[in-house]
């Protein structure tokens, strides 16, 4: 999913993204020490550039001097979270799994969701990407 996402994107270099899949208790606490939310959610995600949405531009990322790779930040997601939501909104863990992905990876490049045409925008370029994977909306 974050291949995928990263390539429909146009970025055409080597990134690192880590990635932490927690449970509830976990994100939980990263809530409340990052963003002073003091409740579990189901994904979390820490941009470590200021990237333009549908702009990827790798001079403004940071670059592992070792890998040569452009590092775009962490994603933390909660699988406790991610299996009620699937079975909320009835279909599979997967599809749940790799929506959360792909939303955390526009995250960090440069997306967001604070309402009006930023937030349709994000929100359909997310249904396309898991479209494009297979895993449309039941």
């Amino acid at each position: 999913a974050i291949n995928a996402a990263l390539r429909a994107e146009g970025v055409g270099v080597d990134c690192e993204i880590s990635v932490l899949l927690t449970d509830n208790e976990g994100i939980h606490e990263l809530n409340r020490e990052y963003r002073n939310v003091d409740r579990p959610t189901d994904v979390l995600s820490f941009p470590a550039n200021e990237l333009t949405p549908g702009e990827f531009d790798a001079e403004m990322c940071d670059i592992d001097p070792e890998t040569g790779r452009a590092f775009l930040g962490d994603m933390a997601i909660s699988l406790e979270k991610c299996a009620a939501q699937a079975e909320e909104y009835g279909h599979s863990f997967e599809r749940e799994l790799m929506y959360l992905t792909v939303h955390s990876t526009l995250h960090l490049l440069g997306y967001d969701h604070d309402g009006g045409e930023d937030e349709r925008e994000m929100f359909a370029i997310q249904e396309n990407f898991l479209d494009a994977l297979g895993l449309k909306r039941s």
